[in-house]
C-alpha cells in the first residue's frame, strides 16, 4: 500500500496554455528518468531560489556543480515546475508515492517532458505518428535532420546544421529511452504498449486540465503513444469495465466520468491497491 505524501494535500491541476516554442534544451537533457526521479521524490515547495542548486547536488550527486546546474535548470524546472502543467512534479510524487511498476512511472514522466519540449511532442504527434502507417518502421537520423531543420525554420530559429543533427539525435535517444523507438544504431518504432494505470491517470489530468468528454478521446496527447482514436476508445472501454472510471459512447457523443476528485485519491485507487 502507498503512503500518503503531504504534497498531496496541496495538489491543483491547472494550465498554463501552450508551451513556449522550440529550444535546444534537448541537447543537455534527453530522458534522463533516473535524475527526473530522484529529483521528484527529494524536491520541496520551500527548495526556490539560491537553495535549488544546493539541493539539486545532494540529491544526484553528479561529478560537477555544472551537470547538476544543467539537470536542474534545462531538465527538471522547465519540465517540473515551470512546465504544463506547472508544479507536475507534485503530480509525479503522488504516482511515486504509491509506488508503481516502471511501466506506468515511464509513460507519465515521459508525458510530462514532451508537453514541456515542443520539438519532442511535434515530431512524435506529426512525424512518427504518420509513420505508424507505414509498413517501415526504421526511424533514419537523416531523415528526422530534415524533419528538424523544416521544423526549425517554420519556428523562425536559426540553427547550425550541426546543431540540427545534434538535436535529431537527442529526439532519437530520448525517445529511446521512454520506450518510444528501439535500438542502438538503428532506431524502430517500438511495439507499442500503454499500461491501462498511466493511460487512467493521464487522462484524470487532462480532465482535471479541462479537455472532457469528446475532447478528451481525442486529444494530442494520446499520440505521443503513437495510439490511434480506436485504441483510446478501447483503453477508456477497458478502464471502464475494470470500474476505474464511467464511459459510454453512443455515435459522437461521449460521456467520461471519473469516481475521484483529485489526482491523489485516484492514484491511490490505481495503484495502492
Amino acid at each position: 500500500m502507498g503512503t500518503r505524501s503531504a504534497v498531496a494535500k496541496s495538489v491543483k491541476i491547472k494550465s498554463t496554455g501552450p508551451a513556449n516554442g522550440f529550444t535546444t534544451r534537448l541537447l543537455k537533457g534527453g530522458a534522463l528518468l533516473a535524475d527526473m526521479r530522484q529529483m521528484v521524490c527529494q524536491w520541496s515547495d520551500d527548495l526556490g531560489g539560491e537553495k535549488a542548486l544546493d539541493a539539486a547536488n545532494r540529491i544526484l550527486h553528479k561529478s560537477t556543480r555544472v551537470r547538476v546546474a544543467d539537470t536542474l535548470n534545462v531538465a527538471f524546472k522547465p519540465r517540473f515546475i515551470a512546465g504544463n502543467p506547472p508544479d507536475a512534479w507534485k503530480l509525479a510524487r503522488i504516482i511515486e508515492d504509491c509506488h508503481p511498476p516502471i511501466e506506468v512511472v515511464r509513460p507519465f514522466y515521459y508525458w510530462i517532458t514532451a508537453r514541456a519540449e515542443p520539438i519532442l511532442h511535434r515530431f512524435v504527434t506529426t512525424e512518427l505518428f504518420e509513420r505508424t502507417k507505414s509498413a517501415d518502421r526504421e526511424i533514419r537520423i537523416n531523415e528526422t535532420t530534415t524533419w528538424v531543420s523544416q521544423a526549425a525554420e517554420e519556428e523562425s530559429k536559426v540553427w547550425a546544421p550541426t546543431v540540427r543533427q545534434r538535436m535529431a539525435r537527442c529526439i532519437h535517444s530520448a525517445l529511446r529511452d521512454f520506450g518510444i523507438l528501439e535500438g542502438v544504431i538503428r532506431k524502430r518504432i517500438a511495439p507499442q504498449h500503454l499500461a491501462l494505470e498511466a493511460f487512467c491517470l493521464i487522462a484524470f489530468c487532462l480532465h482535471e486540465l479541462g479537455f472532457e468528454q469528446k475532447s478528451l478521446v481525442r486529444h494530442p496527447d494520446w499520440k505521443l503513444f503513437l495510439l490511434p482514436q480506436t485504441a483510446v476508445e478501447r483503453l477508456f472501454l477497458e478502464a471502464h469495465q475494470n470500474g476505474w472510471l464511467d464511459y459510454q459512447c453512443i455515435g459522437e457523443i461521449y460521456r467520461i466520468e471519473f469516481k475521484s476528485q483529485n489526482l491523489d485519491d485516484y492514484a491511490h485507487d490505481l495503484l495502492g491497491r
